[in-house]
């Protein structure tokens, strides 16, 4: 009798995702946003469609990464965020990426085509963890009832894709579940998270009518790595 085949993994992962001097450039970008709408930063979201030109550095990276996405026929454009964190201070809980609005509206549950993450530095623990099971509520930080995850550690220039309704959520510095503020403190987890869809979703503002994050703008050049 033939054995059973292993789970396939959720996650494929790209290392390096980005030419060298692309991940350089788009790196000195986001730490020169520096703390700016840092509070809001997971609210603060920007639409790419992809059959126009980009008009800042993600934008760009999108255009390097679309090669990596599954099924990107369908694809008609990206939606980002700057996702920058303490692991000892994690505040963002395990979810299923959607389109927000819409659902905040009271509409249907309508998921990304493919969820990833595109890491910029590496941290203490800060994994990535991703899993079939649902959230709980009951649990903090939301964890699933059943902790079975695919983990993806933080390192420059990895780029992480995943299908668009899976559960994922961000460990803390210790690697476990978030349950509240660590002592001490922590470097800085810089990612960029980037939706892919096959149609834009509910009132997300392209970079250019957002009016933020002018640092990302294409075009700009700064001397010298940070």
């Amino acid at each position: 009798m033939p054995e059973p085949h292993p789970p396939a993994p959720l996650v494929r992962i790209h290392t390096p995702a980005l030419p060298e001097a692309a991940f350089r450039r788009l790196l000195r970008a986001v730490r020169s946003v520096g703390d700016e709408r840092l509070r809001q930063t997971y609210q603060t979201t920007f639409w790419f469609d992809l059959a126009t030109a980009p008009t800042n550095v993600v934008d760009e990276a999108a255009l390097e990464l679309r090669r990596y996405i599954p099924r990107s026929e369908r694809v008609v454009g990206v939606e980002w965020w700057l996702s920058r964190m303490s692991p000892n201070d994690v505040r963002v809980d395990f979810h299923q990426d959607r389109d927000e609005k819409l659902a905040l509206a009271g509409g249907p549950l309508v998921h990304p085509l493919v969820s990833s993450v595109l890491f910029l530095n590496r941290v203490k623990g800060g994994a990535l963890a991703v899993t079939a099971e649902p959230p709980c509520e009951a649990n903090p930080s939301l964890a699933p009832a059943i902790l079975d995850f695919d983990l993806v550690a933080p390192h420059p220039n990895r780029f992480a894709v995943f299908a668009g309704d899976l559960t994922h959520g961000v460990l803390d510095a210790k690697n476990d579940i978030p349950a509240g503020r660590l002592p001490g403190t922590a470097r800085r987890r810089l990612t960029i998270a980037i939706n892919w869809w096959d149609h834009r979703p509910t009132g997300v503002p392209t970079f250019p009518e957002a009016g933020v994050y002018r640092p990302l703008a294409a075009g700009r050049r700064r001397g010298g790595d940070s």
